[in-house]
């Protein structure tokens, strides 16, 4: 995640730890063979900014890997101006409630593949998982099954799903959710939220149905509570646990 131009590790949307340099850390990914980046910047739709194009362009010529971003992102000329930077796909969330067309313009033009509907949820005191938006910060009247079916219909091409109860907590994901989810949609959905060991991305997949797996505290920290360390799973016990 970026927090103007750092990259940052958030826990439960709330707190935020400095990782370091996010080039560094690309330069990084690219030698572990890291299979896609994500860079969402957490504060660009809370302060009504636009993405940091001239940053974000420095980000896409070192890294090696396909590329999504999002944050900020609110209007299709901005949109287009990150694929011409050299990303692949582009991160929708709070402007799919703001800007209802955006969806559908940009599928129209690159291809659902290009992109991805982000959805983040929270339980409310009752139980219920509620959709926020804003980096966390702005309750929605939906949950998370109905949005995402929404989302589908609009063009999405996949789906990021965000357990906002679980960032940063390395327990495991929200089984239950991701099986719902993955059950009411046709296209993939991402798991993330909650990642702590290589076994908790292969029950994801196989237990909740998700098509792949986000991660975030894992590859950038030795272990819980512990410093940083940019680091990528053992590619055969990925291929354990995924296969």
């Amino acid at each position: 995640m970026l927090k103007d131009e750092s990259l940052v590790k958030t826990i439960k949307f709330k707190e935020y730890n400095y990782i370091g340099d996010p080039i560094n850390t690309v330069r990084i990914f690219n030698e572990l063979e890291v299979d896609e980046l994500v860079f969402l910047d957490i504060t660009a739709s809370k302060e009504s900014r636009k993405p940091n194009f001239k940053f974000l362009e420095s980000i896409a010529s070192e890294c090696f890997m396909p590329l999504a971003y999002g944050g900020g992102l609110n209007n299709f000329d901005d949109v287009r101006r990150i694929f011409n930077i050299g990303f692949e796909k582009v991160v929708v969330n709070s402007a799919a409630f703001r800007v209802p067309d955006l969806i559908s313009q940009i599928a129209k033009v690159y291809g659902s593949q290009a992109v991805i509907g982000s959805i983040d949820y929270k339980r409310n005191f009752f139980g219920k998982n509620i959709v926020h938006s804003f980096s966390g910060s702005q309750k929605e009247d939906c949950d998370p099954v109905t949005w995402a079916v929404e989302l589908e219909k609009k063009g999405v091409g996949e789906i990021l799903l965000t357990s906002m109860d679980r960032d940063g907590t390395w327990g495991g994901y929200d089984l239950k959710l991701i099986k719902e989810v993955s059950a009411a949609l046709s296209i993939p959905v991402v798991a993330n939220g909650g990642a702590g060991m290589v076994e908790h991305l292969g029950e994801a997949v196989k237990q909740s149905g998700a098509s792949a797996v986000a991660v975030g505290s894992m590859v950038v920290y030795q272990k819980k509570d512990m410093g940083v360390l940019v680091n990528f799973p053992d590619k055969k016990k990925l291929k354990e646990v995924l296969g």
